[in-house]
């Protein structure tokens, strides 16, 4: 269960940090399609988080305690902030890409452990995103054609 517990921590801290950096591409992001990507990166973040609390309460009815402070997530996390600057439409795009593939992987191994544990679930919860994951990326992936 620890090695569940620290992944899923690592996941929380994830989508709290990508939750801010998903907030800055959404004001600073320029071009010609503005308004739909502006509006996509709304629903983006508004997607993480619910994700976030979804993960957060999980850990709490496993009996753990999740991350729940700044300097916890800046610690735990493998994400990295980006600058406050403009971002154009393309480079939004593969910005959010590459991350949501790293949220996928991460879930992915989390719902391996959590598999192997027998923890239902957790496994279901994770599935789901791994789903929603997957959805998000081929949405992308047709936009940078």
């Amino acid at each position: 269960m620890e090695k569940q517990v620290k992944l899923m921590n690592q996941y929380v801290a994830d989508l709290a940090v990508l939750n801010v950096k998903f907030h800055n591409l959404h004001w600073n992001v320029v071009g010609e399609r503005f308004l739909p990507v502006h509006q996509y990166l709304e629903e983006l973040y508004d997607m993480l988080f619910g994700t976030y609390d979804e993960v957060a309460e999980r850990l709490k009815m496993l009996g753990a305690f999740p991350l729940a402070s700044l300097k916890s997530y800046l610690e735990a996390t493998a994400v990295e902030e980006l600058d406050n600057r403009d971002y154009q439409i393309s480079e939004t795009y593969q910005i959010v890409q590459e991350e949501l593939q790293k949220l996928r992987h991460l879930a992915k191994s989390i719902r391996v452990v959590a598999d192997d544990a027998d923890d239902f679930g957790t496994v279901a919860m994770l599935e789901d995103q791994i789903g929603e994951y997957d959805k998000q990326l081929w949405f992308i992936e047709q936009a940078l054609k």
